[in-house]
Formats: structure tokens, sequence, C-alpha cells
């Protein structure tokens, strides 16, 4: 059992570790929370850069306006890229990277070379990776003159300027989405549990998907839910969708990063006892039901690990996008991009940090429960 002068020598010793990061995190995150609440940059009168400029306190004002305004429908596009980018790069990591896993795991030939080579692109930069991406991705060159290696015709797609449109949906019916995919979650969870037969958690996440029902029943998302000031003009100006411009930015992380999750999947399986393999052989098992029966459902800790780490990367995104298709294209603009020229193009401080503190938002809604699966693993 530790003693007091123990714990007093551990408290001494991560000391400056708290101090720095109150300084450093704590207090510019709750900055950047509070200017997001001010007019800084948006009046007139008062300069951005101006030494004595007087911030004055508009509340959600910011925040209104970038969820309601037609002139801030660039916001609403970017998070719609975003959800977008997060889908795609995080599936596409994942199912590239665990196919990789399982080619290693044959035990082929020049395996050790192979693993070096589909590593080496977490190496690079995403600035790096985006500047060899936007060569390959050129509309005269690159990949669409690929197949005619073959002799086949080339491809004509604009890659990060395509003008088109996939999925297309109204912002007014998101939270009719959000609340679908919400129950549809909750009422699979909860039939999970009660396979397992844990009744505390069914009956938990039962409540949670009849309250979500409830909450659009009862109209309550009216009142959440801001209306746009001019939808029509919206959906004419930059109707919401998948923007295929995004296609090839997508690849490119893919590409960066299915090399990452195949070394962390190749670690999982090689912790694997070789023993367990052989008798499930012994048994009958093939090679198919070994992987999707036995050995898979083992890294499900380090799926779900990986998982959060490229959400987490997909949602903040930026000098990948940056270096691709710049900060001034409207078809893959993301929420970092908005921040830099919100804040450091047009001196829109207070937007800048209302941007940045959603994204925060979005990023604590994707973290905490990853957070709670694993504290009540360790528990």
């Amino acid at each position: 059992m530790r003693s007091r002068h123990d714990r007093l020598i551990a408290l001494f010793m991560l000391l400056p570790t708290f101090v720095l990061l109150g300084i450093f995190v704590y207090f510019f995150l709750g900055k950047t929370v509070y200017f997001s609440m001010t007019d800084w940059g948006e009046n007139p009168a008062q300069p951005a850069l101006l030494e004595t400029v007087k911030r004055e306190n508009v509340g959600l004002q910011n925040y209104e306006n970038l969820l309601t305004d037609v002139i801030q429908s660039m916001f609403r596009n970017s998070l719609t890229n975003m959800f977008f980018f997060f889908i795609f790069f995080v599936v596409g990591s994942i199912s590239v990277g665990l196919l990789l896993t399982i080619i290693l795991d044959q035990r082929i030939v020049g395996e050790t070379f192979f693993r070096t080579v589909f590593l080496s692109p977490m190496a690079l930069s995403f600035v790096v990776t985006g500047t060899i991406w936007r060569w390959l991705l050129q509309p005269d060159g690159g990949l669409n003159y690929l197949p005619t290696v073959l002799g086949l015709p080339p491809i004509h797609f604009n890659w990060l300027n395509s003008q088109e449109i996939w999925f297309q949906f109204t912002w007014s019916n998101v939270p009719r989405y959000l609340t679908f995919a919400g129950f549809a979650i909750l009422a699979f969870l909860t039939v999970r549990y009660t396979l397992r037969q844990e009744k505390r958690s069914a009956y938990i996440t039962g409540a949670l998907a009849v309250l979500v029902i409830l909450i659009l029943l009862s109209g309550l998302w009216d009142r959440i839910w801001l209306p746009l000031d001019a939808p029509d003009a919206e959906m004419a100006l930059a109707p919401e969708g998948f923007n295929a411009a995004l296609v090839g930015i997508i690849i490119a992380a893919i590409w960066q990063m299915s090399g990452y999750v195949m070394a962390i999947f190749t670690a999982g399986l090689r912790g694997i006892s070789d023993d367990l393999r052989e008798a499930a052989r012994v048994d009958g098992c093939g090679e198919i039901k070994l992987y999707t029966h036995i050995l898979l459902p083992q890294l499900r800790p380090l799926m779900i690990s990986t998982i959060i780490i490229l959400g987490h990367t997909s949602l903040k995104i930026f000098d990948l996008v940056f270096a691709m298709s710049g900060p001034d294209n409207a078809r893959t603009v993301v929420p970092g991009i908005l921040v830099y020229t919100k804040g450091f193009r047009q001196n829109s401080f207070a937007q800048a940090s209302a941007i940045a503190t959603i994204v925060l938002l979005v990023i604590v809604i994707v973290i905490v429960p990853y957070l709670y699966v694993r504290l009540r693993t360790h528990d």
C-alpha cells in the first residue's frame, strides 16, 4: 500500500505536467470557447487586429449564424465533407489494412520486404502525401492514363475539382437521419446485450432507443435544430451531399494510413498462440472460419482503438486537404480549412473559434464512448 510520502512524491513529479497541460491545453481551449461567444472580427467598427480592440459578448450568435445563415453555407458543406471523409476513410483504412494483414499472415516469401513497403507511407507527412497524390490525380495524367498501359482508353475524371454530388440530402432532414441512425445502433446494442444476458446494459440501451424515438415524435428536434434562413437558396447554391472531389483525397489518406492499421493488426495476430490455430484446424475449421470466428474476434479491442485513432485523425484533417486541393476549393473544404481561412485570412476570429469549438465537441462525442468502453472493460 502506498504511503502518504509516496503520494506526495508522485504528485510533485507530475505537477509540472499538470501545470503545462493546464496552461497550454485547457486554458487555451477555454479562451477559444470564450472568443467564440464574442464579436471579435465581426464588428466593422472594431478591426480585429486593433491593439485596443473591444470584444463584446454575443452569446451563441456565432453558432446560430454558422448553422442557419445562407452566407455560412460553406461551413455546413464542410461538416458534410468531414462526415463522409470520416466514414469512407475509416472503413477504407480498416478494410485495406485488414486485407494486408491477412496476406502477410500467410507467411509469404519476402514478408519483411512487403511489410516495410506497406508501412513506408506512414513515415511521410500528410503534406508530402498530398503533394505526391496531387501529381498522380492530375486530369491530364497520372491515374487517368493508367489504363492506357493495358491498351484501354484513359479515364476522364476530374479528381479534385469534380462538380458531381452523390447521396444528396436536405440539411433540415439531418435530425431525422440522426434519429434513425441512433435508434438502429441502440436497438442493435439492446439485442446484443439481451443475447449475452447483460440485463442492466440491455435496459439502458433499450430505454435510450425509446427516448430517441420520443424526441423525434415530440417535435423536440424543431427547437434544438435551428431552421435555415433560406433553404431553397442554399440548395441551389451548395446542395448537401458527398462531393466526388473528395474521392482522391480519401484514396490518398487510405494509402497513407492502411499500413499503420496493418502493423497494429499484424502485431495482434502474432500475439495469438499458434496452438489455438492448430487446434482449430484439427477440429476441421477452414481458413475463412479460422479468421472470422477465432482470430479476428480477438482483435476487437485493437479494432476499437484503431477506429478511434483514425476517426480522430479524420475529424481534424487539414494538411492533406490543403496540400491536395488548396484552401479555396469549396468542394473539398473541411472545418480545419475554414478555421484557417476565417482566422488568418478574414480575421474573423470569433467565427473561427466557433468552428474549432464545434469540431472539438464532435471529437469529444467520438472519444468519450471509447473511454467509457475501455474503463468499463478494465473495471
